[in-house]
């Protein structure tokens, strides 16, 4: 992104954009983010890129450091033992086997470099914002585990190379070995275990005192490194063109077809543990474990990205320079496999550890100096690159348990360096090259295989994001490069895979157990998004069948009442929202409203969104927060109840808070606007469940015994039953049992409708006891029976309603018009009035009655009478729950929730 500087002759560095200098304009101070957690991915808000001094391009910052990891110690001194233990016919295949694995991993690779701006951290940058921080994470800790590993495995390569070169050095007896079940006459020396060990050691802390000088000493002799590697593969080369048979070494036979014949067909034995045959050895060879030890001399393709930083054009140099690199070093090993298979006998092949060394022409010594200072190389870019991978992970700030290890910009990471050399010693002291190999070869397949399905995941999704630069790349490939990487590491040792992928595993649960939440824009999160609109799109706007219903409430969060301050909603309304799922399953939507005008409190309400989002994850509930703006409570609540959801993710349950303090609080609003609230739901076909008493509902800690009463009056579709249900399955009712009450008009019809009920509730799965109240027994106890304190409820309710209404028949003679109330015109029959007041004292002295130990009664909502005031309909609930210390109030909507059928 240019901008046109170049042609305008500017300055990167001294060009800032036009918006940046509005914002400063404006006096606003805008923190540049330092995690992708904190946005640094959004990089068009942050202005163009910085710059640094020295750029390199793709021959210097790509395709040289990439050939110079990959062609390292295997192919020096394992590579020819490879050729006559597989023969040639296999070593071919061995060889197009792991480069086409790493192949595809650049193909991968170039695919997710190209499409934007790289930092610190080579592939876990690319795997973490492709895959997720847990994944990246746990890639991420083994890649560098197997950075750590290959400068142990280099370091040994380079001490066994100057032990065989200078055998005096040695400071323990070197090991005689047999081929073949007879001396041989010429005796093969492998150095001690011991000699590896010492050695190894000292060069590792001599290595590590050379990386805390800095990157810019490393640089400086970076280049001196690959000088003798090009110098030994060319000597090499001309070695063997100019060999001539028994010449410069017995079982060199040049150039020959019949070595070649010979040579084809592959030789599988026992060796012992330094890799010479032996009938009595330890270790069989076969072609899976070949690939085990040949693999790690095809790694190294993430060199150039792990320097993207300092390239001039990322976009252009890490694709050329990766993939050039990886076909170039296959080319060598494919053309390596032909002319050792024709050179040498392939008990010379198996013997001669060193063979490279013994054909090399002019200087063989030279050699050993160019093997054992590219080995070097090698360990010392692995000890410069692993502990800035650390360094990085740290610097995300995912596991707190990584603090130790971050570094400000600019700096090196010391404490980073001191645990990759503790690790690298500690695999040192093993001292055994051909041990440590596969165990490098799994961490960096995983590495590999986490590039492969990111870019599978990135190229399937095809998210509007995703447009890389580099156009030659497809999701069958990145899939056929992860399957390869899966197949290549059981092929190696399935005993290896599973305690890399135990420990990759385990790394990503305790990253999403301690790790710290963040969005960095993953593959994951596109995954999910895209899965959530096809499934909508598939559910279609049709009524959802009552066999797939689940409850989606809309948690009104109006506290009725004063809540403590920085508590946005009242905390028994999420415990019971979690009630109301089976097993956890489902969504709830809290919802607040804010009065007043959008504009004014735009900020406002993002603020209290936000802190109410906030206060749902600290109650460990699944949900969303939305906050609406309106001028006033009964608007904005219509206003959701209409627009609220999308096709059949609609919320279908309004639950809301019983509003105890009306009386106290405000006289007139609040009737006014919970029963406008209800008469919405009605009007917008949701059900409704209001709660009384949540102040007293209990937590998931605080079991319940006693029953759960249901006062089924009104036909609901089953809502009341389905809930009594949900109930049961958490672990604060699971000991209750259910009573179903029922009224009937004649004793006549009791045994009867109790024998309808209980057949319901047979069908319906439900376990339940069955409870007949006649209609004759309620007017009984209305002679007397009741409570005393229902029937005082009753009359201080019938005093309140004449007060009121004789206040209204004044206040409309006054005005000369007919009775108002709520802002519009009433018609108040006295006579309904007294029915419906009655009506609900029964139902009130029978909750009292039956349920008055009950953990949780349920009884549903009688819906408000037409043309009579809300402050009535009040007094009407207020009778209804007096006394009741635990109510849910339940009315269904017009339709099934619960279904007879399979």
């Amino acid at each position: 992104m240019s901008f046109g500087m170049e042609s305008s002759g500017r300055n990167p560095q001294n060009y800032r954009h036009p918006l940046s200098l509005s914002i400063c304009m404006m006096g606003e101070q805008i923190q540049a983010p330092t995690s992708p957690r904190d946005g640094e991915n959004i990089s068009i808000t942050q202005g163009l890129p910085k710059t640094t001094e020295v750029k390199s391009g793709t021959l210097m910052g790509v395709f040289i450091p990439c050939l110079q990891n990959i062609l390292g110690i295997i192919y020096f001194i394992r590579f020819t033992w490879i050729v006559g233990m597989a023969g040639i016919g296999e070593s071919l295949v061995l060889v197009s086997f792991c480069g086409l694995c790493t192949f595809l991993t650049s193909i991968s690779l170039s695919a997710i470099a190209t499409n934007g701006a790289m930092k610190g951290g080579g592939p876990y940058y690319l795997i973490g914002r492709a895959l997720g921080p847990e994944v990246g994470v746990s890639i991420g800790l083994c890649f560098f585990l197997g950075n750590a590993v290959a400068g142990a495995l280099y370091v040994l390569g380079a001490v066994e190379t100057f032990l065989n070169a200078v055998p005096a050095a040695g400071l323990f007896r070197e090991t005689v070995t047999k081929v073949n079940g007879t001396t041989v006459a010429a005796p093969i020396q492998s150095p001690s275990s011991h000699d590896l060990q010492v050695y190894g050691i000292i060069v590792t802390i001599l290595l590590c005192f050379i990386v805390f000088g800095g990157v810019k000493m490393i640089n400086r002799v970076a280049p001196a490194f690959l000088i003798p590697v090009l110098f030994s593969v060319v000597s090499i080369f001309l070695g063997i063109f100019v060999a001539r048979k028994n010449d410069p070494s017995d079982g060199i036979t040049g150039l020959s077809l019949e070595s070649f014949k010979e040579n084809w067909s592959s030789d599988y034995q026992m060796t012992n543990s330094a890799g010479i045959p032996d009938p009595l050895g330890k270790v069989y060879w076969n072609f899976n474990a070949l690939v085990g030890l040949f693999f790690p001399a095809v790694t190294g393709i993430m060199a150039g990205s792990n320097r993207s930083a300092s390239l001039k054009d990322t976009q252009r140099s890490i694709p050329i320079g990766t993939l050039a690199a990886t076909l170039t070093t296959t080319a060598l090993y494919l053309v390596s496999v032909l002319l050792f298979g024709a050179l040498a006998t392939r008990e010379k092949l198996l013997t001669d550890r060193l063979l490279t060394a013994t054909v090399a022409w002019p200087f063989p010594a030279l050699i050993y100096v160019g093997i054992i200072l590219s080995t070097l190389g090698a360990a010392l870019q692995s000890l410069t690159g692993a502990p800035r991978l650390l360094a990085a992970i740290a610097n995300d700030d995912i596991l707190p348990i990584l603090n130790y290890f971050k570094v400000a910009d600019g700096s090196e990471p010391y404490f980073a360096t001191l645990f990759t050399a503790f690790l690298c010693i500690g695999c040192v002291i093993i001292g055994n090259l051909d041990l440590i190999t596969p165990t490098v070869t799994m961490f960096f397949l995983l590495c590999y295989a986490g590039v492969n399905l990111s870019c599978f995941l990135l190229d399937l999704l095809d998210a509007p994001s995703w447009r890389p630069r580099w156009r030659f790349h497809h999701w069958s490939l990145s899939l056929l490069g992860a399957s390869l990487c899966v197949v290549i590491m059981f092929l190696i040792s399935w005993s290896f895979t599973i305690v890399s992928l135990a420990l990759a595993s385990l790394l990503y649960y305790y990253v999403c157990l301690r790790g710290k939440a963040g969005d960095w824009g993953d593959g994951f999160k596109s995954a999910y998004f895209q899965l959530a609109l096809r499934s909508l799109r598939s559910l279609g706007a049709s009524q959802v069948h009552p066999k797939n219903w689940y409850p989606i409430p809309l948690i009104f969060c109006r506290p009725w009442g004063k809540l403590p301050e920085n508590v946005p909603c009242h905390p028994k309304l999420a415990d019971f929202a979690n009630c109301m799922k089976k097993k956890g399953r489902g969504m709830s939507i809290f919802v607040s409203i804010l009065d007043g005008d959008y504009h004014e409190r735009v900020e406002d309400a993002k603020a209290a969104c936000k802190q109410l989002a906030t206060y749902i994850d600290y109650k460990r509930c699944e949900g969303v927060a939305e906050i609406v703006v309106a001028p006033t409570m009964s608007e904005g609540f219509r206003g959701i109840v209409q627009t609220m959801g999308l096709g059949n993710l609609k919320p279908n349950i309004v639950v809301m808070r019983y509003p105890e303090i009306w009386r106290r609080e405000n006289l007139i609003e609040i009737p006014t606007t919970f029963v406008g609230i209800i008469n919405d739901c009605i009007d917008a076909n949701k059900a409704v469940v209001i709660v009384k008493g949540l102040d007293e509902w209990p937590n998931e800690f605080q079991r319940q015994y006693g029953t759960i009463d249901l006062y089924w009056i009104v036909r609901d579709g089953g809502l009341m039953l389905l809930l009594s249900q949900l109930l049961l399955t958490k672990e604060t009712f699971e000991s209750c049992k259910i009573q179903v009450f029922c009224i009937a008009e004649e004793d006549s019809d009791a045994e009867g409708l109790k024998a309808d009920v209980k057949k319901f509730l047979y069908d319906l799965r439900m376990q339940a006891e069955v409870i007949v109240i006649t209609i004759k027994s309620w007017d009984t106890q209305v002679e007397g029976a009741q409570p005393d304190e229902s029937m005082e409820a009753f009359t201080a309710a019938q005093g309140r309603i004449a007060s009121y209404l004789g206040e209204m028949k004044a206040a409309a003679k006054s005005r000369g018009t007919t009775l108002m109330a709520d802002g519009k015109p009433v018609s108040v029959n006295e006579q309904q009035v007294g029915k419906f007041l009655n009506t609900t004292l029964k139902l009130n002295s029978t909750i009292l009655r039956y349920s008055r130990m009950a953990a949780v009664v349920l009884v549903s909502l009688p819906p408000p009478p037409v043309d009579h005031p809300a402050y009535f309909y009040m007094e009407y609930l207020d009778l209804l729950v007096e006394n009741v210390p635990r109510l849910l109030i339940v009315r269904g909507y017009r339709r099934d929730v619960v279904t007879l059928f399979t």
